[in-house]
Parts: structure tokens; sequence; C-alpha cells
């Protein structure tokens, strides 16, 4: 083999082994976890990517834990029952990529967000909408997002937290879902600026999360802040995006008439740029999301009460999130 064919071999060899590494960094595909720097701080996520989704843009979906809980509790890699894990099964399904970020330790020392509640004094002070901003920014450069199809999900301290980025981060997300939390009765942030469409799903046995306000807590403990009713919560986002004030009511299937009660769903629909404002009611639920697959111990309900069986959490909101655009 001459010297100048050898030397061509190389550099094929280089530019290919290069093209397959940088396709590969982009799309390595399953649940990998990672780290960036906001604000000085080095900030955990957990994201899955599903099979073969190079050639098109996909929404992104962020699923925020509770005061707490870690990312590993979250994807299932803890080994206890999460709900959350699903995302993992609708994202390969319908091709969409889902982000587990991981808050800061605040005064016990776990993960928190630090949400609108000007009453809280329990939760990390971090920026945390310049990190789901960055992080957005960010994964936006690696993969292929659709820029329109950005959402965020969260239940109890993530739900508040969701609820802060709607109103703070509305010009790149567009829908959020709060899962057993509501607006706080004393609020740090400003009033919403952009149309979004909003999902409440609470329990109105809710041991920690009052379904109908007041301090949060089991007991009610002053130094997790206080929060709006549910009803409240809803009708601040239906005076704000001017929907339908009557709702429409479906009832489903009780599948597990020992889970305590029956879901209802109140949909508000025809707001401003075809926004909608979405409650469902979990008769008899506690401080958890519903799940069918992923069913809590009677231990975790014995301190959180009980948690509903009739629905699957992240089912219901993906089917509310596919259709929301950016507005």
């Amino acid at each position: 083999m001459n010297k100048k064919f050898s030397i061509v071999l190389i550099i094929l060899a280089i530019i290919f082994s290069s093209g397959c590494k940088k396709n590969d960094l982009k799309y390595e595909q399953g649940l990998v976890k990672d780290t960036i720097i906001v604000d000085g701080q080095p900030r955990r996520y957990a994201i899955y990517i599903p099979q073969d989704i190079e050639d098109q843009e996909v929404p992104l979906v962020f699923e925020l834990h509770g005061g707490g809980v870690y990312i590993e509790d979250m994807t299932g890699e803890s080994g206890y029952k999460t709900p959350y894990k699903l995302w993992m099964d609708l994202a390969e399904e319908n091709k969409f990529i889902v982000v587990y970020p991981e808050g800061l330790p605040g005064a016990y020392g776990k993960p928190t967000w630090n949400d609108c509640r000007a009453d809280c004094i329990v939760n990390s002070n971090a920026d945390d909408v310049h990190f789901i901003d960055t992080l957005i920014t960010v994964l936006s450069t690696k993969y292929k997002i659709d820029p329109e199809r950005i959402y965020v999900s969260g239940t109890s301290n993530g739900g508040f937290m969701a609820l802060r980025l709607a109103v703070e981060l509305s010009d790149r997300i567009a829908a959020v879902a709060a899962v057993a939390a509501a607006m706080p009765a004393k609020s740090e942030c400003s009033g919403p600026t952009n149309y979004i469409s909003v999902l409440f799903m609470n329990g109105t046995d809710d041991n920690h999360m009052p379904y109908d306000g007041g301090i949060i807590g089991d007991p009610p403990d002053s130094t997790h802040g206080s929060a709006m009713s549910t009803q409240a919560s809803v009708r601040f986002w239906v005076d704000f995006l001017h929907t339908d004030t009557v709702p429409t009511v479906y009832t489903y299937p009780d599948l597990d008439t020992s889970d305590g009660g029956i879901v209802e769903r109140f949909t508000y629909a025809n707001g401003y740029e075809n926004t909608q404002v979405i409650l469902y009611k979990i008769n008899g639920g506690g401080h958890s999301a519903p799940s069918i697959k992923e069913q809590y111990s009677e231990l975790f309900e014995r301190y959180f009460n009980k948690q509903n069986h009739d629905i699957e959490m992240t089912t219901e909101v993906w089917n509310f999130f596919k259709d929301k655009t950016l507005h």
C-alpha cells in the first residue's frame, strides 16, 4: 500500500469516526444523566431519548420532582414505585424527549424548587426559572427540539414550580400541569403575561397540600407556606385566559373501588388563543399522582393518604400537552 493511499484512508477514517461520535453523542438513546453549571452551581438532570428521532423535531417534556425527591426516585433507579418513570414509555411511543431536572438542597438538605410561595422558608433560594430556561437552551442545541412544543409537569413542590414557570417562562413553554399543587396564597411572583394552558390534578383528601387551601404540611407547618384553594387556583387561570366559565364535566370509570373515590375532569375551554384550564378532581385522593401501573405501598398511604388507581397521571397529562403549542 503506497504512502498517499494510506494517508487518504487515515483521513477518511478520522472523518467517519468523528461523524459517528458526534451523532452518537447527540442521540444517545435511553436514560442518561448529566450536569450543567448554572449561576456557578452544578445542576443535575436525567434525560430519556427515544429511538429514531434523529430526523425530526420532537416535543420536550419536563417532569419536576416534589420536595425531598431525587431524580433517581423519579426514574425508578432507586427501586421505589414511581408513576413518573412511565413518561419514558410514553416518550418512546410518541417520540418526544423527557427530562427530569433536580432542584438544589433546601432547609432539610434534600432537593427542592424555589417556587412562588413568599411565606415558604424551607426551599432553596436558587433561580430555578433561570435553570430551566438554560436547560431548554442547552438541550435545544444538542437535540432537534420543537420550540413550539415544550411542556412542564410537576408534583407537590414541583407542581408549584410548574405554575411559577407558567407565570415567568410562558414565552418558551406551551402548557403546564400541576399535580398536588395550587397557586400560592402569598406570592413573590408577578402575574402572568402570556396565555398558556394549565392543568391541575388535586386530591380532595390531600393531607399535605389542602384542597381547600391553607397552610401546607401534615400537620400544617407555616414554614412550608400556604396555598390558595384548588377552585380559586382554577378560577385564577380561567379569569386570566377568559375561558368558558362553565366547564364540561367527565367522570372516569371507577376501576378500583378500594382507592377512596372517583375522578372527575372539569374542562374550561375556548380561552384566548385556544387555551384551556383543566381540573382533575381526585375525590378521596391524597398527596400523590394517580396511577394504575405504579401503585404506592400501604406505608406510603399511611403518611400521604390514598393514591387513586382509576387513571394514569402521565397519560392524562400527555393527552393534555400533545396538541398545545406556544403562543
